[in-house]
């Protein structure tokens, strides 16, 4: 390999690298702010550079959210992808999803939380953000999927209502964006376990 060639593969890692840092500065102020509230100079701000250096790595305020989301989403499917094709039973499908939730939490919390407040707003405003929406809808099916197999497996209760079901499971991982820090008391994996053993097993002695 050339020197030159070294030097700019080298450029563009620090680049990408410089990149991926506004974009996690950029996700905290959104999630702490608000995304209509939050200006350009006010990230620029928090990374501790120019206004208009933002500008050398995007071209607006919706560039920056639009790939904070979807990088979150394109992870987190990717990995729910692997659980299904696993081949798992219900129940142990289920428990490998919230595991892998609690992992997108972690690696994207600020994400996960402007995502909860901004959605619908961003895709109700710009079709570029159709994508939430239908990301949303693919979520729900398939959780409703996997709570009616494992009623026909007889993993879960016959009497419960599914879709109420699965906005209790939905709302009670989810809404653990709000106080998840990473590097806490317990990891991710260890928070997926508390929780699995509460939904399923309850807390009765």
């Amino acid at each position: 390999m050339s020197p030159r060639r070294r030097d700019t593969e080298g450029t563009a890692a620090a680049r990408a690298e410089r990149r991926a840092e506004l974009l996690a500065t950029a996700a905290e102020v959104f999630a702490a702010k608000g995304y209509a509230a939050t200006t350009v100079r006010q990230v620029a701000d928090a990374a501790g550079i120019l206004g208009g250096s933002l500008y050398y790595h995007f071209d607006s305020k919706e560039s920056m959210v639009d790939e904070i989301l979807s990088t979150f989403l394109n992870e987190m499917w990717a990995a729910y992808d692997r659980v299904l094709a696993a081949g798992l039973g219900a129940r142990e499908t289920v428990e490998a999803i919230v595991v892998e939730s609690f992992r997108s939490i972690d690696r994207h919390r600020a994400a996960v939380v402007v995502y909860q407040n901004e959605s619908r707003h961003l895709a109700a405003t710009s079709e570029r953000f159709a994508y939430l929406l239908d990301s949303h809808r693919r979520f729900e099916r398939m959780w409703m999927s996997l709570l009616e197999r494992g009623v026909r497996e007889g993993a879960f209760r016959a009497d419960l209502d599914l879709p109420l079901v699965y906005r209790f499971v939905r709302d009670t991982v989810w809404v653990a964006a709000s106080w998840y820090r990473h590097g806490g008391r317990l990891a991710a994996d260890d928070i997926a376990k508390q929780y699995l053993a509460m939904v399923l097993e309850g807390i009765q002695a």
